[in-house]
């Protein structure tokens, strides 16, 4: 590829930010519960790490979706339905998320579901729910096969018919991250890192492969282990290779003390991520040392964004205890996508929901479009959102800032 920037940037957007994934499955049963007033219960399920170090995202994304549902009733959206949300806790592991699939699956007045968080997470369950035909919408999975197939470079096809996302994918993040690096802070040696997971290796190859095309060298790679807290010969090899940068394939909770230990080891390079870090936590974990580091994360900043502004006072009204973080408004509109879907097809079922609920919420979820809080939200053939703008963000004062927002024009 010519070495001069493909990604349209708009004009920089002001500080502030947090910008969100899905699953499904069914049982014999499909339609809504009967809520006990002459109405229906359709629920609304959450797979998301509910717990552990990832929960900060994960709690975001749950009471997201809690107001997507509790907004529709209250301007009783589906006239007949009540929305009601059930999460459950994956704890970012695929064998607790292929389990809640399953339980999903089970539950006939589930017709569909918001999450995960975690790309490798998504594999485990999509078969689950397509198998039932329980339509999943992911605010959070970047990683291009989920939607693409494992040989999406090369040749794309749609594996699962039930699987959406608003994400961007890493197909885009990685090389609008190399992009930024290479033409706009002149970085032209990297240290690549990952955590050998789905989303971390993934979003490393994307942006490897962009910056190499752009004349960048990679000086040297890393595969470490998400469990592991001392990274101190990792930071060593980063000091003497001579990389101006790092990039880290991974999530903030390793990518946080990595970047404290690169510093600390005499490397004074910023440290460069995807989504997986734009998160406060990562701040706090790297400390003063992670001044300069940069993140880039899908769509623009939530509260710069006018059609975000009822969306951020709605969820301070509600008196959420946990920010609704990175993927808030993601959240948000992936539940407001299954609503959509739901009135559609009671709509075109005379005010009622049809015996085979679930195939045909799925099969609207194809075709939804409407302004959402991130922005306008539809699907394209393979279930990935048509929205593809990206935020690159720099921790300035102790808080990410964002320094450019834009849209990724291919290579």
């Amino acid at each position: 590829m010519r070495q001069r920037s493909l990604i349209a940037i708009t004009a920089a957007l002001a500080a502030g930010a947090l910008t969100l994934t899905a699953c499904g499955s069914r049982d014999s049963g499909d339609k809504g519960s009967d809520s006990g007033n002459g109405g229906t219960t359709v629920v609304i399920g959450v797979d998301a790490p509910l717990t552990g170090d990832l929960s900060a995202l994960g709690l975001g994304i749950r009471n997201s979706v809690d107001l997507a549902a509790k907004q529709a009733n209250k301007k009783n959206y589906v006239k007949g339905v009540t929305f009601k949300v059930e999460g459950l806790d994956d704890q970012a592991q695929p064998s607790s998320g292929q389990q809640n699939a399953t339980k999903f699956v089970g539950e006939s007045n589930v017709l569909g579901v918001v999450g995960p968080l975690n790309s490798s997470v998504a594999q485990s369950m999509q078969k689950v729910f397509d198998d039932a035909k329980l339509v999943e919408v992911s605010p959070a999975n970047t990683n291009p096969a989920l939607t693409q197939g494992d040989n999406w470079q090369k040749s794309k096809a749609r594996m699962y018919k039930s699987y959406f996302r608003t994400a961007t994918t890493d197909a885009i993040q990685g090389p609008f991250a190399a992009q930024y690096v290479y033409n706009k802070a002149k970085k032209t040696k990297v240290f690549v890192i990952d955590d050998k997971k789905t989303y971390g290796a993934g979003l490393a190859a994307t942006f490897t492969s962009e910056f190499t095309k752009l004349g960048g060298k990679v000086v040297g790679t890393e595969h470490i282990n998400p469990d592991t807290k001392d990274f101190s010969a990792v930071a060593t090899k980063v000091k003497s290779s001579g990389a101006q940068v790092v990039y880290y394939g991974g999530e903030y909770p390793q990518a946080g003390p990595l970047s404290k230990q690169i510093k600390a080891a005499g490397a004074k390079v910023p440290l460069v991520g995807g989504d997986g870090i734009y998160a406060d936590d990562f701040i706090k974990l790297a400390g003063s040392s992670g001044t300069g580091d940069l993140a880039t994360s899908v769509g623009a900043p939530v509260e710069t964004l006018p059609s975000a502004k009822d969306f951020v006072a709605n969820y301070k009204a509600a008196g959420y205890k946990e920010a609704y973080a990175a993927y808030g408004g993601y959240s948000y509109d992936s539940a407001w996508a299954i609503i959509e879907a739901v009135k559609k097809v009671v709509d075109d079922n005379g005010g009622k929901l049809p015996s085979d609920a679930r195939a045909k919420v799925t099969a609207a979820v194809q075709n939804v479009s409407f302004d959402g809080v991130t922005g306008k939200v539809s699907f394209d053939e393979y279930g990935d959102a048509t929205n593809k703008q990206l935020t690159v963000y720099s921790v300035t004062s102790g808080a990410w800032k964002a320094v450019e927002s834009g849209t990724y024009n291919g290579s």
